[in-house]
């Protein structure tokens, strides 16, 4: 029995990476033998265990077989038989094809086994698959456009970029979860380049299958991808945040839609789509030459952001749009002038007996928002 760390806490240590999570491999134990070690069974499709201290995750070394589709249609098997290199080869890059031995002690002992020459790979700043079955999980395309846009430097050999079409061209992306498709956009979404996470699903003919049609359209145009580029520099790395500059040009119900299908977060999907609404209001305030724009349009956008009980989202999307060079100064002014209105005062100004009327309330408080907002588009324009 001989234990193994694995994959991408090798890849990581040599880049001088900080690592965060380590992937055991055993090689030459069995089920029975593991649990008799104090490690605790938890894995459902192949043999995982617990570490009787350290709760890490332990697999046993295995090989595998398609016998479906989609990422989970796959027979493990596992054996004392099964060599290293055997688990190595079903991995999918060769920079994640690397292992080192682990001593009693805990640490890593001896030379880099590298049996697919994941090291040349990580020196040339390659991504190139392992073997043939790559193609067969879906999943990878998504992995290999995320692992893109964190490892910017790298390139996709020709055969894989061959294999990534290969897996569109099979369909097989269909028997994608939503959740896994999202987990792996997010990831890209929040790395260093996700123009890259992009980039190759475009060349890899997947982002009409795992994007919007819109926004699909928008990346084939060599100045929107440049003008996203410097939008994710001038922005955080916050998911929202890039989701938002991202969709800014797809219409909310389109947004809505795609965010249904790959089940993102509801808070990320609202502050895409009230973003989205906020560009059109500013394209609209930009257009409205020789005259002010109309102060309802404004209302409008803020009672959809809700900035009355969410001020700080309201102020999250304006500085969002103001950190890409938009023009939103009039906006922000007619947003703290409403909102500094006394609501009290608004209602010991109706008639009396109109002071329990819901309707009535609520026409009063809205006329004196727009007064405010009149009130600060006018400074605006004078």
């Amino acid at each position: 029995m001989k234990i193994y760390a694995v994959g991408g806490a090798i890849r990581d240590t040599l880049m001088g990476l900080p690592v965060h999570d380590i992937d055991y491999v055993v090689v030459g134990s069995s089920v029975e033998e593991m649990i008799a070690q104090g490690y605790r069974p938890v894995g459902k499709d192949f043999p995982v265990f617990l570490h009787p201290d350290t709760q890490a995750e332990y697999a046993l070394a295995r090989t595998e077989r398609k016998t479906g589709k989609g990422y989970k249609g796959f027979m493990f098997y596992a054996d004392p038989t099964v060599t290293l290199e055997q688990d190595l080869e079903r991995r999918d890059l060769t920079i994640n094809a690397m292992a080192q031995e682990v001593g009693a002690d805990g640490k890593w002992v001896g030379a880099i086994l590298d049996p697919y020459n994941g090291q040349q790979d990580l020196a040339a700043k390659v991504f190139r698959h392992v073997s043939d079955a790559f193609a067969e999980d879906p999943l990878r395309l998504l992995r290999i456009a995320r692992f893109a846009a964190r490892f910017p430097e790298f390139t996709v050999a020709p055969e894989t970029m061959g294999a990534l079409r290969a897996i569109v061209q099979s369909n097989e992306l269909s028997a994608l979860s939503a959740e896994r498709i999202w987990q792996e956009l997010a990831r890209g979404f929040t790395a260093s380049k996700p123009m890259r996470m992009f980039q190759v699903l475009l060349d890899a003919d997947a982002a009409k299958v795992l994007l919007p049609s819109t926004l699909t359209s928008h990346l084939a145009k060599e100045e929107f991808r440049e003008q996203l580029i410097t939008h994710f520099h001038a922005v955080d790395n916050r998911l929202q945040d890039r989701c938002a500059v991202t969709l800014m040009y797809l219409p909310a119900s389109e947004i809505r839609l795609w965010a249904e299908c790959i089940k993102m977060p509801n808070e990320v999907r609202d502050f895409s789509e009230i973003f989205s609404e906020l560009n059109v209001l500013i394209e609209k305030m930009a257009n409205d030459v020789g005259r002010i724009c109309q102060p309802a349009d404004v209302l409008t956008w803020f009672n959809r952001a809700d900035v009355w009980r969410k001020p700080d989202r309201g102020y999250a999307l304006l500085n969002l749009a103001e950190r890409i060079s938009l023009n939103v100064s009039v906006l922000i002014s007619a947003m703290q002038n409403s909102q500094a209105l006394n609501t009290a005062e608004v209602i010991t100004s109706i008639p009396i007996q109109d002071r329990s009327n819901g309707e009535s309330i609520r026409r009063a408080v809205d006329a004196a928002r727009l007064s405010a907002i009149t009130a600060a588009l006018n400074t605006q324009v004078t």
